[in-house]
């Protein structure tokens, strides 16, 4: 059987839409998140394969499960996670968790309805944040605003890559009842422009998304964890500009995400606005104009 990293898509946390073990994050957690970065991009790059069969994605997946509960030595993203977490005497429930998501993207194609959407989100995204949090000590009442933010950022990703996820994996977040209501069909996620009823429905969608975004919106000031606190006001500005593009534009024929430069532009926006926000005590939950 073939190693799950020989199956990586190549990948990295540096590739990401959200920062992942940055700099702002305290030294002594990187090895841990990184382990579990690498554990995660594992087991999503094994469930979006191109050539694995579903039963056989459903296989490597168990195997990692398998491993990460000290069943086996065979697969180094689960021991390198298993061994990290052992370090600080932390349960896996977090990693076992996104591996309920991947095996959905395996077996379930479709998405009925917004709840769906989210029940799907508390398995792909949610565990993310709590690990995070969980590695700072921070408390579980963080966890609501936290599962704000990660299933915004995930919907967020399903709009921005709603015609490739189509095309390359015949997969659709975007909701049935959301299509039938704008009057589009999954074919239009095919073509090279949306129609106009497929765009009002990522409109909607983006709108509707942008309201978690403001569920979220607590988070940084939550967190005790200075550096945290940063990040999460990174990652928060983030989401604020994307969702804004993606209430504006059309993903199937303009760019929705953030370019390098404003990548570090948004990072010193939500580093300075939180930094400033600590000192003076005051933390301003309003939500910044929409970039177009």
């Amino acid at each position: 059987m073939t190693s799950a990293s020989d199956l990586r898509s190549g990948k990295t946390h540096r590739d990401e839409n959200f920062p992942v073990a940055s700099w702002i994050i305290h030294p002594r957690h990187r090895a841990l998140i990184l382990s579990y970065y690498n554990f995660v991009r594992t087991a999503d790059d094994i469930a979006d394969h191109a050539t694995l069969s579903a039963d056989e994605k459903l296989r490597y997946l168990d195997l990692l499960e398998a491993e990460l509960l000290g069943k086996g030595d065979t697969q180094k993203e689960a021991v390198n996670l298993r061994q990290a977490l052992a370090e600080r005497a932390m349960a896996p429930r977090h990693a076992l968790d996104v591996l309920v998501a991947f095996r959905m993207d395996v077996t379930k194609l479709r998405y009925e309805n917004w709840d769906e959407v989210i029940h799907y989100c508390r398995y792909s995204a949610m565990p993310v944040g709590r690990f995070m949090l969980d590695v700072h000590g921070e408390s579980t009442s963080t966890w609501a605003a936290s599962d704000a933010l990660c299933a915004g950022l995930q919907i967020n990703n399903h709009l921005q890559d709603c015609a490739k996820d189509y095309k390359n994996l015949n997969r659709i977040y975007l909701p049935r009842d959301a299509l039938a209501a704008s009057g589009a069909s999954a074919e239009m996620l095919g073509e090279a422009k949306s129609p106009p009823q497929l765009l009002q429905c990522l409109h909607a969608l983006a709108v509707r998304t942008e309201t978690l975004l403001d569920e979220s919106r607590s988070l940084s000031a939550e967190v005790k964890d200075f550096r945290l606190g940063l990040e999460v006001a990174v990652i928060q500005t983030f989401a604020d500009r994307i969702v804004g593009m993606l209430k504006v534009r059309d993903p199937l024929s303009e760019r929705v995400h953030l370019s390098p430069l404003e990548l570090l532009g948004q990072s010193a926006i939500g580093i300075a606005g939180e930094a400033i926000s600590r000192a003076v005590g005051r933390r301003p939950q309003t939500r910044p104009a929409a970039g177009a």
